[in-house]
């Protein structure tokens, strides 16, 4: 059976679990007291992955550890990894997102902040520097905080292209480049924003979450607020693939690491209702790229059920079959390690829980 590390960033602490099969074992926390809202495994040179986190001391503030050894020992730069420039009149509230670019930039790390900007590091995580293009963008001063602030939360790039660069920004939408981050064009046409006087602006959609199918990188699959959506040409276009589900708002969706087409979502009654849909733990999968989608419950709690499954707490690893995770604001965690068939809790009386993230040993 594969051996799988998978990480957990919650509201006080991060906590590294190894399973195979059913069996799993956890440590932690580390940065203990620290909320952990982004982890990124990058696999990308040799055999043993360097884990990067964002913590968030209250007391220190927000800061981006490196570990090489899986987390037994971490690496703190002496100064800040990411900080804003003292030009910007900035200063960093929190790392949402840490993305590793694809094997055509081995060495780049990308970091989306609170406030809304964008980070490229070329030395895998250890100094950033502010992609200002983006930061200075001409619609910028129109973007408008959503309920969870105002941030680059997502990061998608093309593995065949390193300098194709998509960003999701909540509460601006969709912005894409082409060369390198030097230049930036909303790409939110097809995205509807319910709560805007013009429903279909050309930025200011709240979305939640982007995942690229595994198959064909020019798919990308959106939970927005309100609303899921597939692109399949990197974004230029959105298409509603909402119908069939119990609600289509939510914050999560990730995508199958093999299987071209499928991908999964956590509904949410509703913005203003923030409980699994129907009062049901239920994953959704689509394998069609989401003309329909079923439910997966096996193994799952039955009856009534009101843990919230955040934006960056659903993923999946790279075994065949696929693991598939996902935490709650209750402190659960279940894994499946078939596709999303069947289910076991492996987890529970954890701290709120924000991110998940795994990769399949070798």
């Amino acid at each position: 059976m594969t051996d799988v590390l998978l990480t957990v960033g919650t509201r006080k602490g991060l906590f590294i679990g190894r399973g195979s099969g059913g069996s799993w074992e956890f440590d932690g926390p580390h940065f203990n007291a620290q909320a952990v809202y982004s982890i990124a495994i990058d696999t990308r040179r040799g055999p043993v992955p360097r884990l990067l986190v964002g913590g968030d001391s209250a007391h220190w503030g927000p800061s981006v550890f490196h570990s090489d050894d899986l987390g037994r020992t971490w690496v703190e730069p002496a100064k800040p990894a990411v900080k804003f420039p003292k030009d910007t009149g900035a200063s960093l509230e929190r790392v949402w997102q840490l993305h590793p670019a694809g094997a055509a930039a081995p060495d780049v790390v990308y970091a989306g902040t609170e406030p809304a900007a964008l980070f490229r590091s070329t030395d895998r995580g250890e100094t950033f520097e502010l992609v200002r293009p983006l930061w200075e963008h001409p619609t910028r001063s129109q973007w408008v905080p959503g309920g969870g602030g105002e941030a680059v939360h997502t990061v998608v790039t093309d593995p065949r292209d390193a300098e194709a660069v998509t960003v999701a920004v909540s509460t601006a939408g969709v912005f894409r480049s082409q060369d390198g981050g030097a230049s930036w064009a909303p790409s939110n046409r097809g995205v509807s924003a319910v709560f805007l006087p013009d429903p279909n602006p050309e930025f200011g959609q709240c979305v939640h979450k982007i995942a690229q199918d595994a198959g064909d990188v020019d798919r990308l699959y959106l939970q927005n607020h309100w609303g899921v959506y597939r692109s399949d040409d990197a974004g230029a276009r959105w298409t509603d693939i909402g119908a069939g589900l119990p609600s289509d708002f939510g914050f999560a969706v990730a995508a199958h690491p093999h299987r071209s087409g499928t991908a999964y979502v956590f509904p949410i009654t509703a913005d203003a209702d923030r409980v699994p849909a129907g009062h049901r733990c239920r994953v959704y999968r689509t394998g069609d790229a989401g003309d329909t989608w079923e439910p997966l419950s096996a193994g799952l709690p039955e009856g009534d059920h009101y843990g919230t499954v955040l934006r960056d707490a659903l993923c999946t690893d790279d075994a065949d079959p696929a693991g598939v995770y996902f935490g709650n604001r209750n402190g659960e965690l279940f894994a499946s390690a078939d596709d999303g068939d069947s289910w076991r809790q492996i987890a529970s009386h954890l701290p709120d829980v924000l991110c998940v993230r795994a990769a399949a040993m070798g």
